[in-house]
């Protein structure tokens, strides 16, 4: 598998936010546009839709197996078994929706908000005890976020900027600090969507419009590219049972003629790099 195959399609318009389930070894996405959720079960390789409804733009596992939602009309909910439970709504956020999400080293959870014609996005951080805070305005897509492996700091994307971040970060108290920027993309490759870090470090990114996943240093410095047969690759995640299995998702099934053969599918692929688990939401609700 060091090239990408596809392990399910469902023409999806955006399947984005893959996240692997360590306690149910599968993995889940969502296609954004159509409210629809998916799982995959690489030891039986079946999978299911098992989600129709409101758009979900991000999804973390909590600690108990649950998923949080990170969803349309800035709501939060919660599912397990099947039943969606909502636990916050953020009235500034009534007009847009989340994309993407990450949970911290210590069970926090950070999702950001597209901006729309009246305001420009935001980045929240959902703290354990279920309090939110905004941390970040001005933003246009967030997108992508990971850490570096000594949880000292944070990266962040912001789509149409064409720019991954690097933050300072404090693992006590959940602040953000030093902003600066670590990659510009090109003009013409493309913009930077989701991101996750490898066991060395490495970043990892999708790239929307680029056809490819893009591997970076720690210096931000590009040294491998992975071509699919799709313009728009929208993210990655580390899965199996010794995380050397890379779960990508793309976008654009309802328009292959123009998108690419596999648009809109998910694929797997393993080089033999490792990725690491991400870290489990604890949001207490």
């Amino acid at each position: 598998m060091n090239t990408p195959e596809i392990i399910a399609d469902y023409q999806c318009h955006n399947a984005e936010v893959p996240m692997w389930h360590p306690l149910e070894q599968c993995l889940y996405w969502a296609d954004i546009p159509t409210g629809r959720m998916f799982r995959y079960y690489p030891n039986t390789n079946t999978h299911e839709q098992i989600y129709q409804g409101e758009p979900i733009g991000g999804i973390t596992i909590q600690s108990d197996g649950a998923l949080l939602l990170f969803m349309n009309k800035g709501a939060i909910a919660r599912w397990q078994a099947g039943k969606l439970t909502p636990i916050i709504e953020i009235p500034e956020e009534s007009d847009t929706r989340f994309n993407d999400c990450i949970a911290d080293p210590t069970g926090r959870v950070f999702s950001g908000t597209v901006s729309t014609s009246t305001h420009l996005g935001n980045l929240y951080r959902l703290d354990t005890d279920g309090t939110i805070t905004k941390v970040l305005t001005g933003l246009e897509i967030p997108n992508g976020m990971g850490f570096t492996p000594d949880g000292k700091q944070m990266y962040f994307t912001d789509s149409p900027k064409r720019k991954i971040y690097l933050f300072d970060y404090d693992k006590t108290t959940g602040n953000l600090s030093n902003q600066r920027v670590l990659i510009t993309t090109p003009e013409n490759e493309g913009v930077p969507d989701g991101m996750t870090v490898d066991a060395e470090g490495y970043i990892w990114s999708a790239r929307w419009d680029g056809g490819h996943l893009f591997r970076y240093n720690p210096d931000g410095v590009e040294v491998l590219r992975i071509p699919f047969p799709a313009k728009k690759v929208s993210c990655i995640t580390f899965g199996g049972t010794n995380y050397t299995d890379m779960y990508v998702t793309t976008a654009g099934g309802d328009r292959r003629a123009t998108e690419g053969s596999g648009a809109g599918a998910v694929f797997r692929l393993n080089i033999g790099i490792q990725g690491v688990p991400e870290f489990m939401s604890k949001v207490q609700v």
